[in-house]
């Protein structure tokens, strides 16, 4: 997913603040199941971030077009990792591994056959 950095995503310095890489992210992986023709909660069934660890590479800056690229790690019965790295050309900016746990309700379910064709998809 391409995007262009505005102000509104930076602090004073010009730089993206820190926390809006994150939201970049999540972005991506919503728009990976819109482009996919499903929501990413469908009834009862959804993901939470379980666990995440994030790499500041070098800054955005105001202007710039970046693209956040998803891959995944992982698929496991209840719960997929991912990486997702957020790039400027070809300059790594940003990297984010991401465990996200699938639920049905509150409670951890075996991922639903619609999400899983996504997620294969991407493997």
């Amino acid at each position: 997913m391409k995007l262009r950095i505005y102000y509104e995503d930076t602090d004073i310095s010009g730089f993206v603040y820190h926390t809006n890489y994150l939201k970049y992210c999540e972005r991506a992986r919503s728009e990976i199941f819109f482009k996919s023709g499903i929501p990413p909660i469908i009834d009862d069934f959804h993901f939470v971030v379980k666990d995440i660890s994030l790499k500041y590479v070098s800054p955005a800056l105001f202007g710039d077009e970046v693209e956040v690229k998803t891959k995944v790690i992982k698929l496991s019965s209840a719960s997929v990792n991912l990486e997702q790295s957020i790039y400027k050309d070809e300059q790594l900016l940003f990297t984010a591994n991401i465990k996200l746990a699938h639920l049905k309700g509150d409670r951890p379910y075996k991922v639903d056959s619609r999400f899983r064709a996504v997620f294969e998809k991407l493997c």
